[in-house]
Parts: C-alpha cells; sequence; structure tokens
C-alpha cells in the first residue's frame, strides 16, 4: 500500500471593510461596505512522527487566527497588498503568511456566506 496522503484545514472568520475605486459604476461597490468573511486553509501531507498527524491543527488554527485578526474590524484597502481588496487577493494574503510555517499549505478559500460568494486559490 502506498503512502497516504491527507488534507487538515481550519477555519476562522473576521469582520471588514472595503470599496473598490475601479468598479463598475452602476454597482455599488465603490461604497464602503463590510461584510463577514469566512477563510479556510488547508495542509496536505503525510502523516509525521511521532504524533502521526500532518500538521498540528493548533498550531495552524492559532496562525490562521492571527492572520484573521490582522484584518478584524478594519479597512482593508489601508492593508499592504489588499488595495483591491478582492475575494482574489485576500486569498494571496492568507497564503504569503501562513506558507512558511505550513509548506505543505496546499489551499486558501475565502468566503462571504451571507451572500454565496466564495474564492479558492491552489497553493504550490
Amino acid at each position: 500500500m502506498t503512502t497516504p496522503i491527507f488534507e487538515i484545514t481550519k477555519a476562522a472568520t473576521f469582520d471588514a471593510a472595503h470599496y473598490f475605486e475601479d468598479g463598475p459604476e452602476h454597482r455599488p461597490y465603490s461604497r464602503l461596505h463590510g461584510h463577514s468573511f469566512k477563510v479556510e486553509a488547508t495542509v496536505r501531507g503525510t502523516p509525521q512522527e511521532p504524533v502521526g498527524w500532518v500538521a498540528d491543527l493548533a498550531d495552524l488554527d492559532a496562525a490562521l487566527r492571527a492572520v484573521a485578526a490582522e484584518l478584524d474590524h478594519g479597512l482593508l484597502n489601508e492593508k499592504p497588498g489588499l488595495e483591491r481588496p478582492t475575494l482574489e487577493h485576500l486569498c494571496l494574503y492568507f497564503a504569503e503568511r501562513l506558507k512558511a510555517p505550513f509548506p505543505g499549505l496546499c489551499r486558501i478559500v475565502v468566503s462571504r456566506p451571507t451572500i454565496s460568494e466564495s474564492c479558492s486559490m491552489a497553493v504550490d
């Protein structure tokens, strides 16, 4: 039997405001508005000894919540890298901060559950 590959996922939430200066004029995106966001980070790999897990879920949880806390109750446009705060740029923001401590990071999903929107990013 080949070595099994597993994926573990943790989620965090944050609330933040944003606007789009370059959005279509007939859309409300250019006005300052806010959302409740959910972010999920998935780490892929083989079980690591001595415990036999892909990564410590508590460590992933703490790291993910720390990045979400950077954005919570803030204006996304003011964060470097989020001047154009699309879901795609939010995925990149989280991936850039989580990849080093979690080399097996393989996916980031950022969603706005109350309006049924999400973006998924495969991480190399």
